[in-house]
């Protein structure tokens, strides 16, 4: 099947409609997509780096057998349409098979194991989670001692399923992981060690011995599917104090994998390979390397429990491309930076298609340099967990536009609007103006938990379609390619992972001496942005910056969301009406993080202007002291993702103005 060239070819597959066709649940998709050949490979996992050539490998039939016993355990546990599975996990296989068997038993919800404990709990009890999959206390793994205190406080669980790490071992157990067989049951009020640190009301399991009792063949349940079922719960960042939970719909995921399947083509499906190394916590692991690629038949390899993050994964990662043949991968432009100093070597990775790109802009540079060095293609995409996943991206049969984040997705509206200053639509941007991005179509969420939060989310612009605001801002351009010129939400994206400030801000402001606080993205070249935090004291009041820096590391859940640096400033920045304006907290800590990484690099003297433009993003103007400086400077600001001119001294007594863009 031919994929997309260009907005034409999306414009001719939205002329014919969805298929009638189209599977009702996830469940049954992943079926069809098995139905192409059983014995085909499905999902490959290998524990270590080290041991990528020794990787565990389920077939279709295998993969559909192994969903097909999860999601009888949850029947057998109690769990119906409305019942939460939430799942705290790493990369593992039968992290697979709890997501797409939680989602056919019931409704899923993702946890993103980096949390600290309090945070873990806060959202399971948002989600009001009536089991919890996790892994079973193990050596050298924190995850149980994280979740095992705070137990006690989630009143909804009824069942903790234990995924026992020694299991993928392939060696006996432990004593301190062994599963007395009673806990299949009840919890003896009398036992000691696993069952004593469990709260009475909680029966444990443990997955392993549980599936296996379980029938693989047909479903317990006698459910009968609607797309309009919820499937999902993603968590997001938030703007409130409460956590902040997409909920999706099977018929949205069902949706959004057919626009994205019909998008590539056959690059996806069977007889390709794809990589995941994203966390499957994440939309983009589950949707883009997960149900996509089942539902076309493909091979998805799943590289260690900390994908990307494990111990040698990067850098042997050409390696695992040459051995596996690897087709496709996606990742952030951080893991793509990081790849730039592995060299190919004598590795065949002529496998290797295109990788995807998304999450935070790719720094030109970074994209030049990969693509000059490896020969592999980057297509940059967009997407947002209320959109399901993938809402466009560049085309892999035509145009790939630098800096672009592509097509729309056929199916998927999406466009730029203005509004006026109470967010309401006035008019839709003409080709190449800025506006908000707004989405529509069968890949949208219902909405978040809370229902506070869906104030002022949707748009009316008199169609008749539920439009989303997505809060960025952008513009399209004649040929129906999107760009992204700023991020209206504020959110922090630390290597793809976003972080919302007011997980910062609010706890500065629970310390007795702060007035105000407000966090922003420090540019890096590494991560993409670290989080800063500038903050105001009370009159008065004193507190030094390492006195605030260890007061938040004890009130953050997140270790991600830790600021890189907190600024005590005299007087916050404020627009006319008395807000925060962080604009020019973020011009400021662009110009410094500028302004070290060319000191870094040996130049010293450079003056570093940042300024706005709303057409196309931030812009750097950088004066060098010495001429010379002139290719080790592009070499720096290249990789970060902005314009940037630079002026450069030259005899007698002239300039010369030399401009790069990204």
């Amino acid at each position: 099947m031919r994929g997309i060239a260009n907005q034409n070819d999306v414009l001719a597959i939205e002329s014919q409609g969805l298929p009638a066709d189209l599977p009702v649940s996830t469940y049954e998709m992943i079926r069809r997509g098995a139905a192409i050949d059983p014995s085909a490979p499905a999902l490959s996992f290998f524990l270590t780096a080290d041991r990528y050539r020794d990787a565990e490998c389920w077939t279709y039939g295998e993969l559909v057998r192994d969903i097909t016993r999860t999601a009888n355990l949850f029947t057998r546990l109690g769990c119906g349409t409305s019942s939460v599975v939430a799942y705290v996990l790493p990369n593992l296989p039968e992290t697979h098979f709890v997501i797409w068997g939680g989602e056919t038993a019931g409704i899923v919800c993702a946890i993103n194991p980096l949390l600290e404990g309090e945070a873990i709990a806060e959202l399971l009890n948002a989600s009001g989670a009536d089991v919890l999959v996790t892994l079973a206390p193990s050596p050298g793994v924190e995850l149980w001692q994280k979740v095992q205190p705070v137990l006690h406080k989630i009143e909804s669980l009824r069942h903790l399923v234990l995924v026992n790490l020694a299991d993928r071992l392939q060696a006996p157990r432990p004593f301190a992981t062994r599963m007395p067989e009673s806990a299949e049951r009840s919890k003896p009020g009398g036992d000691d060690g696993l069952l004593g640190a469990v709260p009475a009301h909680i029966q444990i399991h443990d997955f392993g011995s549980a599936i296996a009792r379980e029938s693989g063949t047909t479903l317990d349940s006698a459910r009968r599917f609607s797309a309009d079922d919820l499937s999902s719960y993603f968590c997001t960042g938030g703007t409130t104090g409460l956590p902040k939970i997409a909920m999706r719909r099977h018929g949205n995921e069902v949706a959004n994998a057919w626009s994205a399947g019909r998008f590539f083509g056959d690059s996806i499906g069977p007889g390709k390979t794809i990589f995941c190394g994203l966390p499957l916590f994440h939309v983009n692991a589950v949707m883009a390397t997960g149900l996509l690629p089942f539902s076309r038949g493909a091979h998805v390899v799943l590289g260690t429990p900390q994908g990307y993050r494990g111990d040698g994964v990067a850098k042997r990662f050409w390696e695992i491309v040459a051995h596996h043949r690897i087709n496709i991968f996606s990742a952030v432009p951080t893991l793509y930076a990081s790849l730039l100093g592995v060299p190919v070597g004598a590795h065949d990775v002529s496998s290797l298609e295109y990788g995807l790109c998304g999450a935070a802009p790719m720094p030109v540079e970074v994209f030049r340099a990969f693509q000059e060095r490896t020969g592999i293609r980057i297509l940059e995409g967009y997407g947002l967990t209320e959109g399901t996943c993938v809402s466009s991206a560049n085309p892999l049969l035509g145009e790939r536009r630098l800096g672009s984040i592509g097509l729309r997705l056929p199916g998927h509206a999406m466009k730029a609007v203005v509004v006026d200053e109470a967010g309401q639509y006035v008019r839709d941007c003409a080709a190449d103006e800025v506006g908000l991005i707004v989405i529509a179509g069968a890949n949208v969420f219902v909405g978040y938990t809370h229902s506070e939060q869906n104030e002022g989310i949707w748009l009316e612009l008199g169609d008749g379609k539920r439009w989303f605001n997505t809060g960025d801002l952008g513009r399209s351009d004649a040929d129906g390619y999107f760009w992204l010129t700023g991020r209206k939400k504020d959110l922090i994206i630390r290597g793809g992972h976003n972080i919302d400030p007011a997980a910062i801000e609010e706890p500065l402001h629970r310390h007795p001496a702060v007035q105000i606080a407000a966090a922003v993205g420090r540019p890096d070249a590494h991560a993409g942005e670290l989080p800063v935090a500038y903050v105001q004291l009370k009159p008065g009041a004193s507190a030094t910056e390492a006195d605030l820096a260890a007061f938040v590391r004890d009130e953050i859940g997140e270790r991600a969301a830790l600021p890189k640096l907190i600024r005590i400033v005299d007087a916050m920045p404020l627009t006319g009406v008395g807000k925060i304006f962080k604009p020019e907290l973020k011009r400021r800590e662009t110009a410094d993080a500028l302004r070290h990484a060319l000191v870094e690099a040996g130049i010293d003297g450079a003056l570093v202007s940042v300024d706005s433009d709303g057409a196309r993003g931030m812009s750097l103007s950088v004066a060098l002291p010495d001429p010379a400086f002139e290719p080790a400077a592009i070499a720096v600001l290249g990789r970060f993702p902005f314009e940037f001119a630079i002026s450069v001294a030259t005899p007698p007594r002239q300039q010369e103005s030399v401009t790069r863009n990204t």
